[in-house]
């Protein structure tokens, strides 16, 4: 015989926190149809990416609306943004979201094993370098799961301000001081890189990829050159040197992707300018050669990027970030970064 007043023979206070639960998780669902919604900017990839109907999202952002007893979305026959007070509850959200991942990876590493995953944002340039660098961090943590992306800067810094990305690695000297911490990791160098001549014998170089003398950038300048797209910051520091050798340079071709500009000039029509990273993941090709650029000689610092414990002392860091700041400040891995960026040849 059931006890009076609790279906099913459970406790009323055991249904009320079974109630409380569900209500809980359905705020978490709806608070990560929000990120989505801001993410996609659009409200039919947003339900995509949450593998939900649109119906199904719109109604749950509509309950959170009542909710809350404010509008939270501006609407017009598509999504137009977010009110101010969508916008406050859209920071809460991702609070909240990383409240709930922190504190997965605290359960799940037991034993001293740290268990999570690890967004790491890398502008294109150095994609070599963050590679090696997920591959060495899960070798020595077989439970973290690095999740690189290839971004811009500003989108970089836009996922460490707005939580999410864990990491960056990116151009250092465009951060404002005090606004992210940041890690040195290399100095990157930049290489004139195009097919060898077709008197030179490639098999003299049976290592791979040759290094020839410097060359200027003017002289750099009178070729047919691949570069970076405008938008990208590497394009902006090439511009940079060109302008410092009083010249205005016009690319026969332009690319966002690193493999473009690296193929381009593998397909021996163009030239493209490389930093070192990128060369060195070409060093087995053996019809290549790459010379270094000077007049003027450019350096650019290479580091990663975390929010600035000092800014938000609210957020704690993740076990598998703490992971990954030690490896970036590892000698070991020091040295195996310079040696694949930067001159390659010291």
């Amino acid at each position: 015989m059931h006890a009076a007043g609790s279906p099913g023979g459970k406790p009323l206070a055991a249904l009320a926190d079974a109630g409380h639960l569900a209500i809980a998780m359905n705020l978490l669902v709806s608070m990560r149809y929000l990120v989505a919604l801001d993410e996609h900017k659009h409200f039919a990839r947003a339900a995509q990416a949450c593998f939900v109907t649109q119906p199904a999202l719109s109604n749950a952002l509509r309950a959170l609306e009542e909710e809350f007893g404010s509008p939270i979305v501006r609407r017009g026959r598509t999504f137009v943004g977010f009110t101010p007070e969508g916008e406050r509850l859209l920071e809460s959200a991702r609070r909240m979201l990383r409240e709930e991942q922190l504190l997965k990876q605290d359960l799940k590493s037991v034993g001293g094993r740290i268990q999570g995953r690890l967004g790491i944002g890398v502008v294109p340039s150095a994609e070599p370098v963050a590679a090696r660098f997920a591959a060495m961090l899960q070798a020595r943590h077989l439970g973290i799961t690095p999740v690189v992306r290839s971004m811009s800067s500003q989108e970089i810094e836009s996922g460490l301000e707005d939580l999410t990305l864990d990491m960056g690695l990116g151009f250092i000297e465009r951060v404002r001081p005090g606004a992210l911490q940041t890690l040195p990791q290399y100095v990157e160098h930049y290489f004139l890189v195009r097919r060898v001549d077709a008197s030179v014998d490639v098999a003299a170089s049976p290592e791979g990829l040759c290094f020839g003398p410097p060359m200027d950038w003017r002289e750099a300048a009178a070729l047919p050159l691949c570069l970076m797209s405008p938008e990208m910051y590497n394009r902006h520091i090439l511009d940079g040197a060109f302008g410092q050798a009083g010249l205005r340079v016009r690319p026969v071709m332009e690319t966002n992707s690193v493999l473009s500009l690296a193929l381009a000039a593998v397909g021996g029509s163009v030239s493209s300018i490389m930093p070192g990273a990128l060369v060195g993941a070409v060093r087995t090709y053996r019809e290549l050669e790459a010379r270094p650029l000077v007049g003027p000689v450019v350096r650019t610092p290479i580091g990663f990027m975390v929010q600035n414990p000092a800014r938000n002392t609210q957020d704690r860091r993740s076990r598998p970030l703490e992971a990954a700041l030690a490896l970036a400040q590892d000698p070991e891995w020091l040295s195996h970064a310079a040696a694949h960026s930067g001159a390659l040849q010291s």
